[in-house]
């Protein structure tokens, strides 16, 4: 039997040896060990137009994302929450291109930031991080806990309806006709309704939120999520077809194409096999979460 061992966690905040440097270069040096995916830095100590100065700029190239991180020491404070969202803010505005999460690593977490965070009501993409230091033989490592994630599909899916209206006037009526034909082809092989959130056009089955597929409508375009573990059946799928195929999120598992309106009947038969295998790993997960339960 393997001897159990007591870890002694410290406070850095105070600490001789160990300061914000030197946790800030440990992530530097590695920024995968806070658990956000295969991320790179891309610049540190970022001068902000505002004033100040952005602690850590991350980013994940295969799902296009930057995290703006600001770290702190001890406890969270006011300062730093309002610190964090300026910067994402700042950087978002900056280059459009990227998607931006704010990110808050901090050793202690309050629960007055919790009651902060919770008047933003989703808008924000905000990852919260606990940081503990942990002593062991004489060495310290560092261990990262996501106590903030971000908002889920289908948690999002509770918090933002709106009405098919609204789309009409943040996209066009062109581009909603799109969509409703991708209805279409969902309904070949199960009976779905459209869910109007603000940020995409969810699915759902008798009134209830089962998103395998999403949408986006744009102007001209249409921005076609599809649910699915990364492959490369899949990835070789979409790339031999003549779809556009944007990126991948890692976050939530899901592929992101383009699609043009000549695209909506040219390709309706790898449409319908892409969404029909989300519809089968959405429905096998569920099952498997249930016995799980």
């Amino acid at each position: 039997m393997k001897k159990y061992v007591k870890l002694e966690t410290i406070s850095l905040k105070n600490h001789l040896d160990f300061n914000e440097k030197w946790v800030q270069g440990i992530i530097e040096e590695d920024p995968t060990i806070l658990g956000l995916g295969d991320l790179s830095l891309r610049q540190s100590e970022k001068i902000q137009p505002t004033g100040g100065r952005l602690d850590m700029l991350l980013q994940d190239d295969a799902t296009n994302t930057r995290y703006t991180v600001e770290l702190q020491l001890g406890k969270t404070d006011e300062t730093h929450i309002i610190r964090i969202i300026e910067y994402w803010d700042s950087e978002q505005k900056r280059n459009s291109n990227y998607k931006y999460v704010a990110v808050i690593i901090a050793e202690d977490i309050t629960s007055r930031f919790f009651n902060v965070i919770s008047l933003f009501n989703g808008h924000i993409p905000l990852i919260a991080i606990q940081m503990k230091a942990i002593i062991y033989g004489g060495e310290i490592g560092l261990d990262f806990t996501r106590v903030l994630d971000l908002i889920t599909p289908e948690e999002e899916d509770q918090q933002e309806p709106t009405d098919r209206n609204y789309w009409e006037k943040q996209a066009s009526k062109e581009t909603l006709s799109m969509v409703d034909k991708l209805f279409e082809y969902t309904n070949s092989f199960v009976k779905v309704t459209p869910k109007y959130n603000k940020h995409y056009i969810g699915t759902q089955i008798d009134g209830v939120s089962k998103i395998f597929v999403s949408f986006i409508p744009k102007k001209q375009t249409v921005q076609f999520n599809i649910y699915l573990k990364m492959s490369n059946e899949i990835d070789e799928m979409i790339n031999n077809s003549d779809l556009e195929k944007l990126t991948y999120d890692n976050q939530f598992n899901y592929f992101k194409v383009r699609l043009y309106k000549k695209d909506i009947e040219k390709n309706k038969e790898l449409i319908i096999k892409l969404m029909k295998q989300a519809f089968e790993a959405y429905t096998n997960t569920k099952l498997e979460e249930n016995i799980n339960d």
